[in-house]
């Protein structure tokens, strides 16, 4: 038992955040929800990949954004957010991650348990009085490949809040 009083997600609330607009290089897709781990795998190789070919290279951690709700399928973009050069090529599309105001938090543990940490996310939500964005992206802070233990694995969730128009 991990008796530190920072373990998981029992840390910090969810808090708001401003983002600046970042310039990315992706592969977008409709994905069935149990296949994602394979996409990610073959998104972020091709990605970086096409970004080297270009001279262009990684501005962070792997990330992927998610359009509309989750169900069987999803429509998900997965790359790198990006400095140089890039143009569309390959199948990796040139895009960016829009300035937006968002609530952040991280999760700590495996990719199952991300559930929670949007639950508390829109939560806060609710009780700020925001609506959420129907799109969100996740930073993939950890490695499997280099951290194995799905308990220490960070995740950093943007959900942005949506305009209000009117």
């Amino acid at each position: 038992m991990n008796s530190s009083s920072t373990n998981g997600d029992a840390g910090l609330p969810p808090r708001r955040v401003h983002l600046a607009e970042q310039p990315v290089a992706v592969v977008r897709e409709q994905v069935r929800m149990d296949a994602l781990p394979a996409f990610f795998g073959r998104a972020f190789g091709t990605v970086l990949a096409a970004a080297q070919r270009q001279g262009a290279t990684p501005a962070g951690p792997p990330f992927a954004r998610y359009h509309g709700m989750p169900g069987e399928t999803v429509d998900v973009e997965a790359g790198f957010p990006i400095t140089g050069t890039f143009t569309t090529a390959d199948g990796v599309l040139a895009g960016t991650l829009p300035e937006t105001d968002a609530l952040e938090a991280i999760h700590t543990g495996p990719y199952d348990t991300l559930r929670q940490t949007y639950g508390a996310i829109h939560q806060q939500m609710q009780a700020d009085g925001l609506t959420p964005s129907d799109s969100m992206w996740e930073y993939y802070l950890s490695d499997p490949e280099k951290e194995p233990d799905p308990d220490t694995w960070e995740t950093r969730i943007i959900w942005p809040v949506a305009d209000r128009t009117g």
